[in-house]
Parts: C-alpha cells; structure tokens; sequence
C-alpha cells in the first residue's frame, strides 16, 4: 500500500468514525438527546411538519401531513403523558394523500402549560375545539381519533361539537366504567390503601419504573436497553410533576366517567378498537361503548395490550382506513338511492 493510498485509507477511517463516536456517546451519555433527534428524523422521514397555532395567548403545537381534500382530514389526540409524534407508527401506514393532524394535547410537549388551566376531560375537549378552529379544520367534518386519555376526550369533543364531526375512532378509551377491574387499577387501589398515591405506575422516575410501565402497557415484550430506558426516563422527570397533577385530574369524579356520560350523545359513526389484554383499561369498555352508540364497529385485537398504536400499528391504520372506506361507500350508496 502506498503511501497516498494509506493516507486516503486513514481519512476515510476517520470521517467514519466521527458520526460512529458521536452516535456511541449520545448513547451513553445523552440516551435521551438520541431519543429527540429519533423523533424528529422519523417526522422528517414520513413528510411530517411541526407547526404552531395561537389561540389569544394560548399556543398549540401540532403535526400535520398533506391538505384537506374529497376525503375527511384526520385529527389524532394522543394519551396521557405522550406526545403527537406517538402517531408516527400509525402513519406510517397511511397513504400521504390523506391530511393529518396529531396535535400536541393541553400541556403536553410544544402546547402551552398553564397552572390556571382546566385539565378536565370537558376542559381538554373545549381547548381541542379552540385548536381546530384555529386551524379552520372543521370548515368540512372530519374524522376524530383518540387513544386512552385522548380517546376519552375524543368521545367528549364527539358528543359536544357533532357538527365538527363526520366519524370517530376510539382506542381503548379510558372514562368508562368497567365490571372488571385491570391490574392497573388493582395496583392504583393497593397504593391508595398504602397511601402510596405519589407513586404512580404511569409516571416511572427511574429506568426500572419504566419497564415496569412498558411492561403494563404492552402485551408484546419489547426488549429495550438500560441506556433508552434511562433516555425514556430523563426525557419525562421534568414534566413528571405536572403529569401527577393532570392524572388526578382525570381521575377525579369530574372526568373519571366522561365518556360514559357522553356517549349517548354520540351520533357520528364510531368505531372502536381495543387490545384484548389490556391491562390498564380492561377491554369490555369495548361492548358498553357498543350498547350505547348506535353505528359502533368494534374490534378487538388478539395478543395486544393497551398500548395498540404501538403494538400494532399496521394493522390499526388499516382498520381506520377499511372503516373510512366502508362511510364512504355506505354514503355514495345513499347518494344514488
């Protein structure tokens, strides 16, 4: 080898081994900077832009992909304590024709925090309402999905603001009562009897915790490192205490039954999709949203567990696509009757 060949050779190492070196210390030292920068070149990847709207002097932050069309545009709240990109499983499988919105919800993420707002399911319904308007996304109905939290806000946005709505997905919505209690419930019961409230199951604080909660959420084991669950961990501390306050919130009897109390007012088309081994909101939520709502599809899914979006994401998105397609022709056949 001679010696310009060597040289090139030690260049070519080294350029290499900069963003190697730079990717092994995120790892080590910075798991949970690894984590954002994941996020934003997955929404980068699927075509995904971050945007913001005002509402006075309150602020959204939301995603969104592709425009409004001939086809119903597409709102997605998230759970609680997550974020709008917890959707981009989801959407990755749906086609880039359709408009997409995942708002961040109140006090998540990029949308304003305030301790003088009212983090109630109704309150959480009426900001998401100001956030459409904002963006005039209800200048045509539009098809609403929400999961867990965001799923009870979803039924209670659906049962205030019909006009807005055209169909609505729900996945294993929370805010219903349940004849069988889940070993998330269980285990909320045993720490209120302990008066060990304070530890939370949904509001891990060290990596230990968090595998727990991963653990809670999903049928499916996922394998993941010491390092990222200590990145998932760092990235929630800060907001933990906030989280605290919201889940008591939601819990309180103001909103704990919200969207049992709502769903007889829901006239839109509704479809629900639940994982059979859902261990924190128990699955037979899914036959009273049944008994209640008069054009429900149901679905439950076999081997998967709260987490749905993640577990089974694929299979989700076709769901909510089969379902839009299923309205669409049921409304051309009306059309021509």
């Amino acid at each position: 080898m001679d010696l310009d060949m060597l040289n090139m050779f030690v260049i070519a190492s080294s350029t290499l081994a900069i963003p190697i070196l730079a990717f092994v210390a995120s790892f080590l030292l910075w798991p949970s900077a690894l984590i954002r920068v994941y996020y934003w070149y997955w929404r980068r990847a699927l075509g995904m832009q971050v945007r913001y709207a005002n509402y006075d002097d309150y602020q959204f932050c939301y995603s969104y992909r592709g425009r409004p069309g001939y086809r119903p545009s597409i709102l997605m709240l998230h759970g609680f304590s997550a974020h709008k990109d917890m959707w981009l499983s989801i959407v990755k499988f749906l086609p880039k024709n359709l408009h997409l919105v995942c708002v961040d919800m109140p006090g998540h993420e990029g949308t304003t925090r305030s301790d003088l707002d009212d983090y109630s399911i109704s309150g959480q319904a009426k900001r998401i309402h100001q956030f459409v308007e904002c963006i005039k996304l209800n200048r045509k109905p539009f098809h609403l999905v929400g999961t867990s939290m965001g799923g009870n806000v979803a039924g209670v946005y659906a049962a205030q603001y019909p006009e807005d709505i055209c169909s609505l997905t729900l996945i294993c919505p929370a805010g219903l009562p349940s004849t069988t209690d889940s070993k998330f419930i269980k285990q909320l019961r045993e720490l209120q009897e302990s008066k060990r409230i304070d530890r939370i199951p949904l509001i891990p604080s060290t990596p230990e915790e968090m595998a727990d909660m991963l653990k809670l959420c999903s049928y499916v084991r996922f394998k993941v490192p010491q390092q990222i669950l200590q990145g998932l961990v760092d990235v929630r501390i800060p907001h933990n205490e906030f989280y605290r306050k919201l889940f008591l919130e939601i819990v309180d009897e103001k909103s704990r039954h919200s969207l049992h109390e709502n769903m007889s007012k829901i006239k839109a088309p509704t479809q629900v999709i639940w994982g059979k081994q859902d261990q924190v909101l128990d699955v037979s939520g899914a036959s009273v949203l049944a008994s209640a709502i008069p054009d429900c599809h149901v679905y439950i899914l076999e081997n998967c567990g709260h987490s749905v979006v993640v577990e089974r994401p694929r299979k989700t998105a076709n769901l909510i696509l089969e379902f839009l397609a299923l309205l669409h022709s049921i409304d051309n056949n009306k059309k021509q009757a």
